[in-house]
This record gives structure tokens, sequence and C-alpha cells, in this order.
């Protein structure tokens, strides 16, 4: 049968988490949730189809066992992870590494990401880049931590978008919920942390010397969108390249889409409504997240809804 995979995923606790995730419907277990790894195949965070078939299977085995749902794929891992992200307080400074320092050195992905800002407090800022010029002025910044020249802070509104190379120094300030598509890694080399401490005390690990290693030079390229629009659809491409494809779906009437890629991951930011596949309805609001998968053609969505849409580079 052809199906929508809907997904229940996982919920990471974080220093700097809050609890504005419920606002997506989301049971939390405490008020310092930072991530929900909305559609993952990461090991440390594995999302559970919901629906159908192969309900109860776990994303990862699925791919692995039914890469027919996924275009035949032939790379080695479910490529993508999508997550929200509610930042309560300033995460931490930092910088991944792209795939060839990353599986060199960690045994997995690099991670260029993008940012889709759900909504921001008046003021939020995020870091965006730094200004040293070489690797011999980012070390002495860093070693006098004289912050507040390196950093490239950047205020941030609902609707912003931002590519995030790997390599690029990048935070996500206090007040801030976002969406973010990014390759399937958990690596991350932390510059600075605020001096903050974890629950038993200590002060977190940081990773200086790996940091330095990858860190691009030169301000971040952030995408332009373009924008295109029918009756029903305003439809904003964001970014599209090796990684990943990303896309802003605001519906507001009957649209049907025609598949152009082998699969798509969708996550429902707002609204609520109707998808119809293959002669099935499956109601949808704001904190779905699903994959139209391989064999499905063509889809249709009616109501008032805004979706972030993405698909893997092939």
């Amino acid at each position: 049968m052809v199906q929508p995979l809907f997904l229940n995923s996982v919920l990471h606790e974080k220093l700097w988490g809050g609890n504005h995730l419920k606002t997506f419907g989301y049971n939390l277990p405490s008020d310092k949730i930072g991530e929900y790894w909305a559609i993952s195949a990461h090991t440390n965070g594995v999302s559970i189809v919901r629906n159908g078939e192969f309900a109860g299977q776990k994303l990862d085995d699925l791919y692995q066992n039914h890469r027919e749902l996924f275009g035949n794929s032939k790379k080695d891992v479910f490529p993508l992870l999508t997550k929200i992200l509610d930042a309560n307080d300033w995460l931490s400074v930092q910088v991944h590494p792209d795939d060839t320092y990353g599986l060199a050195n960690e045994g997995e992905l690099g991670k260029t990401e993008c940012w889709y800002i759900i909504s921001a407090e008046p003021g939020a800022e995020i870091i965006y880049g730094h200004n040293a010029q070489n690797k011999d002025e980012l070390r002495a910044m860093i070693d006098t931590g004289d912050w507040e020249h390196l950093l490239t802070k950047v205020q941030v509104q609902a609707g912003d978008f931002f590519y995030v190379p790997s390599g690029t120094m990048h935070a996500i300030g206090k007040g801030i919920l976002i969406l973010e598509t990014q390759q399937s890694s958990d690596t991350t080399y932390r510059v600075y942390d605020f001096d903050r401490k974890d629950d038993q005390g200590n002060l977190r690990e940081l990773h200086i010397d790996k940091s330095v290693d990858v860190l691009n030079f030169g301000a971040p390229a952030n995408t332009t969108p373009i924008v295109t629009q029918t009756d029903t659809l305003t439809r904003t491409s964001y970014v599209s390249n090796d990684f990943f494809t990303v896309e802003k779906w605001e519906i507001s009437g009957p649209v049907t889409f025609t598949k152009t890629a082998p699969y798509t991951l969708a996550s429902v930011l707002n609204g609520e409504g109707i998808l119809s596949v293959d002669g099935t309805d499956y109601p949808v609001q704001k904190g779905d997240h699903f994959i139209l998968t391989s064999n499905i053609e063509t889809w249709t969505f009616e109501g008032d809804l805004m979706l972030i849409a993405s698909h893997a580079g092939e």
C-alpha cells in the first residue's frame, strides 16, 4: 500500500533548553528540552514509524532494508536529519567538520546545516561567522578570549533563513525557536561555552584544536530565497545543493504536488489540514513530521498549512 511514513521521534534535554516545544503538542518530560529530532535515522535519536505496514519500525532499519522507499539510494546511511530546537539560552559557539574530516576523525559524516527561524524574541541574535583573517589571528583571539571582536552577531526574526555550511562559526541565541535541516551527523566542536558548567559543576569540554582545523575564513555566504506563487501555494526555495534542497510550502487551499525527488521529508510548523495520498486522507497538523516515499508520485494538501520540506542531494 502506498502511504506516507508518519514518525514518532526523540526529545533531548539540553543545558540551554526550555519548554517551548510543548506548543507543537509534544509531551515534555522536563523544562530543559532543547531538541526534537523529528526525522532521524542517527543512532543518537532514531525516529519510529507510527502508521501502516511499517509501524513500529526504526527509520534506520527501514532505510537499510527497504531502499526502494528511498529511491534505491546508494548512500550508506539515511543522509538527512530534521530537528526543532528551543534555545532558552545561548548554545555554545561551535563549528562542524566537512565529510572528509568528520569521517577521518569521528567516523561519521560532516555537518552542513541550515536554519529556518520559527520564532524569535525581540532583539534575539545568532552568531554567524567570525572576523579573524587567518589561523594565527583566530588562535590568538580564542586564547585571549576576545569574543567581542572575534564573533559576528546577527539579529533575527521569524521567517529568516540561514545556510550554515561545515566550517562556519555559529551559535543560536537565547529566545529562538528553529527548524534545522542537516546532514545526519552529531559531531560538534565547541569553541566557547560562556564558561558554563554542567550538572556536576564541570566546565563543558571545548575542542579548540579541531575547531581551528576546520573553521572557514571570510563571511558566510547565505542563500537568496526564490518565491513562486499560485492561488493556493506560496513556495519558497531556500537552498539546493549536493547536501539538501529545502523549501517552505505555505498552503491556503487545495494544492497538488508531483514528485520531483526520490523522497521528501516534511514538517508541519503551523496550521492543520488534510494530506491525500493514493485515495487515502491523512489529517495533518502543527508538530507532525512525515516522509513521502519514492512510491508516492503525487499528493494533495487541503487546508491552511505551513511546512518545511526537504530532500537529500544526490
